[in-house]
């Protein structure tokens, strides 16, 4: 066979193969057996073994895997992946839809999906190809586990058609099948290794296999949820996910429109039922806001969008033995109460342990040592003790005598006015919180020295070297050296972790990089209480620099957005604790940033100083609202949500809302549109 009649066949296997492929398992209607359906592959290995110069990269050969990723790397998201808001109740639900009509002034209708219990991954395509498959991560940042995915038969490689936008990105869940679930924990059973506690668990691990060829044996699915780009064929959630279905993607069969909240409980009763009949996991029901303008006025939150939520189902419940309650303390001082039960499978998960909140919550029960206890997961994650069948009580039973001393270092527990937790006062003695202090320091949404994770700052902290965060900038490579701590799981296995040269040297690099952080996230990392990563961001953009803010007085903090009366109070406590000061001052002298740099504050230009806009309608793509709002504040004016006497001008896209149109125009606002905002700049 000549070069080129080798590169003909090989293009022609290939067309063929993913053919069939697609009729297999998009269409669930095979044209040709399995066999012969194999040696086809077979053939199309051979040939691209013999000739590697004609490989594709997204060749079905790659459907059975062979690529070796040593580490994924982190990719950032061209769109920030947010969660959903969850609830269990229907009257958290039509709380949702009354929201969504004070702020839509025009028709809408719901998309309701099934809630896929799986792995969140954003598949992008250019020119369709498939160029990347990303995890979900921290929202910001994932995992590129392109080659793994690759592996997985209901992706499509190449897209069929033309019509597909040169660009776009699919958001899905993975998952793996009820089936495949139950053949691999067979499988490892065999083997003599501890099964997978879930499918989630499962999909999760297999995703992150180096071997991709291993991977491609796991049989995992791909169910789409959603898409994004700036060129879709549709205005409309739903009308584009059944596009897609011409393109070769497999779009679930249980996605209904519903023309009001009535219809969404219908569609969530049914599910409920049913749900036990899929061939895979489930834990609820996604409810969106259809057209893409409605969904850009509703906008989001700093966490999830304001045009969909999450209901989730009811939690299964067991019943078991309360052994003992232990007491655990967290980076804060919180104590929080842990039931040891008699271990019971639940939601397909051995359950040894349980939270119990707090002491209300233990008196509230009045739960007893030797009670048999009701067990459901809280959000299908974590196991909480609900109820106690005091019908079982034995006549010997004794109330449980809360703890007044903290289990770890024996300080006397202390009970803030309005506060359900007890805490340990003891902040920069008690072991468990130095320790979570540190490892909140070093997290991804912190100082992200990730080099830092698995059980290093337990071996580091237990040797006596670290005892806060500043002493991480003094660690060398000598402290560090031949580190050694053994360590045992719950299931008894001995662990051995030793610090090498190339440990050492990554964690030490680590270190240093961080130096680059910028404020508003070394501001969340030094771990005051109740300063999330929102509330950092506007403490720094308001005072600029740590100083202003340890200098600032209750008065002027409350005076900051989203700043409240328990923040305010809990920034000054943390400055006026000496200790606090201190690891400040020796972060600073390490370099640490604690100023907003002067790009990061200051307007490009004083344009539209003064001037304050409301933006609303929609424009040519989700991403241009964004810029314009950008543009806003880089030329020092204010994004404003609502139009207000204090209005200087309504940016005005297509379908502005009429509430809007109409107030504007009973103000006398200027109503101007995108062309118009840009000659203003210019």
């Amino acid at each position: 066979m000549t070069k080129e009649e080798a590169k003909a066949r090989i293009e022609q296997l290939t067309k063929l193969i993913n053919h069939h492929n697609y009729n297999y398992y998009m269409l669930s209607k095979p044209e040709i057996s399995d066999y012969d359906f194999d040696m086809l592959l077979v053939e199309l290995i051979k040939l691209e073994k013999d000739y590697p110069a004609f490989i594709d990269i997204n060749s079905p050969s790659k459907r059975v895997g062979g690529d070796i990723t040593k580490e994924f790397k982190q990719i950032k998201h061209r769109y920030p992946m947010l969660s959903l808001g969850n609830t269990y109740s229907e009257a958290e639900l039509i709380e949702f839809d009354n929201r969504i009509k004070k702020l839509i002034d025009t028709d809408y209708e719901y998309i309701c999906e099934l809630k896929y219990d799986g792995i969140a991954i954003g598949l992008t395509y250019i020119n369709g190809v498939l160029q990347s498959a990303v995890t979900r991560g921290d929202g910001t940042h994932g995992d590129d586990v392109t080659n793994n995915v690759r592996t997985i038969k209901s992706i499509p490689l190449q897209l069929l058609g033309t019509s597909f936008p040169n660009e776009f990105e699919i958001r899905g869940e993975i998952v793996m099948p009820h089936k495949s679930f139950e053949k691999l924990n067979e499988e490892r059973i065999e083997i003599g290794e501890m099964p997978f506690a879930n499918p989630r668990n499962a999909a999760s691990g297999s995703l992150k296999m180096q071997d991709s060829t291993e991977v491609a044996k796991r049989n995992l699915d791909y169910y789409l949820y959603y898409m994004l780009g700036e060129s879709l064929p549709f205005e409309s959630h739903y009308e584009n996910l059944t596009k897609v279905k011409e393109w070769g993607f497999k779009v679930p069969e249980y996605i209904e429109k519903c023309k009001n909240i009535e219809d969404v409980f219908k569609f969530i009763k049914k599910w409920d039922k049913q749900r036990d009949k899929l061939s895979f996991d489930i834990d609820g029901i996604v409810i969106k806001v259809n057209l893409y303008r409605q969904q850009e006025e509703l906008g989001f939150t700093s966490k999830s969008p304001r045009w969909a939520i999450a209901y989730k189902f009811k939690a299964e419940r067991v019943i078991t033995v309360l052994k003992s309650i232990s007491y655990q303390v967290g980076r804060t001082g919180a104590i929080t109460p842990v039931a040891n039960l008699e271990p019971v499978l639940l939601a397909g998960t051995t359950v040894k342990r349980a939270t119990l909140h707090n002491a209300d919550q233990v008196e509230k029960l009045d739960i007893r040592i030797g009670d048999a206890v009701f067990v459901e997961k809280g959000g299908e994650i974590i196991p909480k003790i609900i109820g106690v069948d005091y019908g079982k009580r034995t006549l010997f039973s004794t109330p449980v005598t809360y703890i007044d001393k903290c289990p770890e270092c024996g300080t006397k527990l202390t009970r803030n006015k309005g506060e359900a937790n007890h805490y340990c006062p003891n902040e920069n003695g008690c072991p468990p919180q130095i320790k979570g202090k540190i490892e909140h320091f070093i997290s991804r949404k912190a100082m992200n020295i990730d080099s830092l994770g698995e059980g290093k700052v337990e071996v580091i902290f237990d040797k006596g070297l670290l005892n806060n965060i500043a002493d991480l900038y003094d660690l060398s490579y000598d402290m560090l050296y031949d580190l050694e701590k053994t360590f045992i799981s719950d299931e008894g296995k001995t662990r051995i972790m030793k610090f090498k040269e190339k440990t050492v040297n990554n964690i030490l690099a680590g270190i240093a990089n961080s130096i680059n952080t910028p404020f508003e996230r070394v501001l969340y990392s030094i771990g005051i209480r109740f300063v999330g990563e929102t509330v950092a961001k506007k403490l720094a953009y308001h005072y600029k620099n740590i100083d202003a803010i340890i200098n600032s007085t209750y008065d002027e903090l409350i005076e900051v957005e989203e700043i409240g009366e328990k923040i305010a109070e809990s920034i000054n406590s943390f400055f006026k604790e000496p200790n606090n000061i201190n690891i400040i001052d020796r972060l600073k002298a390490k370099g640490i940033q604690f100023a907003m740099t002067e790009d990061a504050f200051t307007p490009k230009s004083d344009t539209l100083k003064g001037k304050s806009f409301v933006i609303s309608g929609s424009f040519s793509s989700p991403k241009r609202r964004k810029e314009i709002e950008q543009l806003i504040e880089d030329n020092g004016g204010k994004n404003a949500s609502a139009v207000s006497s204090k209005t200087s001008f309504v940016v005005a896209g297509e379908n502005m809302g009429p509430e809007k149109l109409k107030k504007a125009n009973d103000l006398g606002i200027p109503i101007i549109n995108d062309e118009d905002f840009m000659n203003m700049l210019r």
